[in-house]
């Protein structure tokens, strides 16, 4: 082979050696150094659940307050639709918060109390009412989406309405 044939074929193996060990690198999960590497809730996204909730809500007619939480429960974007009760605000906002810590529906809560786990209720940032959602991104968790307003059952369709829009990108 000529020199310049070899040092092309040399190249390209070096390439795709370090392709596959660059994708190996920063692949999603753990790593040789005890990193792990995640997908993060942007404002951007929270405010393409938020919309995507709100049309649901829209749609039925229903006036709620949507919050949208980071995965640690903190608030990255809060929407009160016209007509709805101030207190929807905090509500939803702590129901997103609920979801996202502990990783579940806030009807999962809901029912637990409700079956006489009353000790649940001793526990801090929980508001185990139906309505808070959690929003996975390719398997995992990234936020959660907190709705209130209206019925607790419609309430968490107006934000699984929005969780279903990022988890379908």
């Amino acid at each position: 082979m000529s020199r310049p044939v070899v040092a092309l074929a040399s190249l390209a193996a070096f390439v795709l050696a370090a392709s596959a060990s660059y994708a190996a690198d920063n692949a999603l999960g753990p790593t040789a150094k005890g990193v792990v590497q995640k997908y993060a809730l942007t404002l951007d996204g929270a405010k393409r659940a938020a919309a995507a909730a709100e049309a649901e809500a829209v749609k039925n007619g229903w006036s709620v307050v949507i919050a949208v939480a980071d995965e640690g429960g903190s608030l990255v974007f809060l929407q009160r639709l016209d007509g709805t009760q101030a207190a929807s605000s905090e509500i939803a906002a702590r129901k997103a918060q609920t979801a996202a810590l502990f990783k579940r529906p806030t009807k999962a809560l809901e029912e637990a109390v409700a079956g006489g786990r009353v000790s649940l209720l001793s526990l801090p940032n929980i508001t185990p009412l139906e309505g808070g959602v959690p929003v996975l991104y390719k398997g995992q968790i990234i936020g959660a989406i907190g709705v209130s307003g209206v019925q607790s059952s419609q309430d968490a369709q107006v934000a699984k309405a929005g969780a279903d829009a990022l988890a379908q990108e």
